[in-house]
């Protein structure tokens, strides 16, 4: 249902063989904490070491990412690969194995694309690779509903910080989807508890009209440094989604090659917020909703990126926060698609139909 709590997602960086080893070591924890057996477990850590020893080996550098997920009983953990190096011409002859740019056998994405549940990668020459795979802990044919949303997600604390003072929410019940980003002013604890308190007072009242949502999370701030909060929520069935934004939370709708950036209004939740104003804008089936906090430049295009709207959206956010991110604070995107068809799957890949991975209750 929701995700915001810091340990969920881990950033290493990559610039040798030894933070290598650092990758494998901590995605083996995040799967043991989600009740993996030793067969998922190790495939976690094969294939964190791949992506590490591929990141050395043809960018030189470059960060994984690593997230706990969650689906009704189902646990899984995501590892997402990004890098600034030269890129593939061509991910699908990449894919082969065999085919190698660096002297080695070439088995690395193709063995990668075996092993997980689901794999997606995106690469432009001269402007780096994104890679994402995903391991559930058992085969999950109850993720396949094709009608629910797909979300991808980049949550990370300012460098130097071991807490994220940003926190989001996603929520589908089907007719309704709900996506918020909140951004605790400043960066660190302090920060973190206010956009928890965000998070957990739009949980609790997931039910009331959004902008009586948006004065209850504003009543419960008050004791806290206060935030910014963008809340988009989505009508299926009316083609139309709503938002409210206090402060500085960028979001848009993506669609037929143009960006339609939503309204937000000044003020700070927990402090001053005068009249909350919903806007509606239109939303169809072909639609993506991107959201962030002000620690990624708004300056983005995403259709510049050939080829990089057809890919899972966990992509598409790691790729805005590859580009975009200022670096002198916590860092967030969010990136919801619906299943429609234009999400591609690649050559080589094993993947569900359904990706539903915002759900990340502890």
């Amino acid at each position: 249902m929701s995700g915001h709590h810091a340990d969920e997602q881990v950033r290493v960086p990559i610039r040798e063989s030894s933070q290598v080893a650092d990758v494998r070591r901590k995605v083996t924890a995040l799967a043991a904490r989600a009740g993996f057996d030793e067969t998922y477990a190790g495939t976690c850590a094969i294939i964190a070491s791949e992506m590490g020893t591929n990141l050395i080996k043809h960018a030189k550098e470059g960060e994984i990412i690593l997230r706990s997920l969650s689906h009704g009983a189902l646990r899984g953990i995501e590892i997402l690969s990004i890098d600034r190096g030269p890129g593939m011409a061509n991910v699908g002859r990449a894919l082969q194995d065999g085919h190698s740019t660096a002297g080695s056998s070439g088995t690395g994405l193709g063995a990668i694309g075996r092993m997980a549940t689901e794999f997606d990668v995106h690469s432009l020459p001269g402007r780096g690779t994104a890679a994402v795979a995903r391991i559930w802990n058992r085969a999950a044919p109850g993720l396949a509903k094709a009608s629910r949303p797909l979300t991808g997600v980049i949550c990370l604390p300012k460098p130097g910080e071991s807490v994220s003072g940003d926190a989001w929410l996603f929520d589908s019940s089907g007719r309704r989807t709900l996506c918020a980003v909140v951004d605790g002013l400043g960066h660190g604890p302090l920060a973190a508890q206010a956009a928890a308190l965000a998070i957990d007072s739009l949980r609790e009242h997931a039910d009331s009209q959004l902008a009586e949502q948006i004065e209850l999370a504003h009543a419960a701030l008050r004791p806290t440094r206060g935030a910014a909060l963008g809340v988009a929520e989505i009508l299926h069935d009316r083609n139309q989604v709503n938002f409210v934004g206090i402060g500085n939370i960028m979001a848009a709708v993506l669609q037929d090659s143009k960006a339609r950036n939503m309204v937000s209004q000044n003020g700070t939740l927990g402090h001053q917020l005068r009249r909350v104003t919903e806007f509606q804008y239109p939303w169809s089936q072909s639609a993506m909703l991107v959201m962030c906090s002000d620690g990624i430049n708004t300056h983005w295009d995403a259709y510049s990126y050939p080829g990089l709207m057809s890919r899972d959206p966990s992509l598409i956010a790691a790729t805005l926060y590859r580009d975009f991110a200022r670096g002198r604070d916590d860092s967030t995107v969010i990136v919801l698609k619906m299943p429609d068809g234009r999400t591609s799957s690649i050559a080589g890949s094993q993947r569900l139909n359904e990706r539903q991975h915002g759900a990340n209750d502890p």
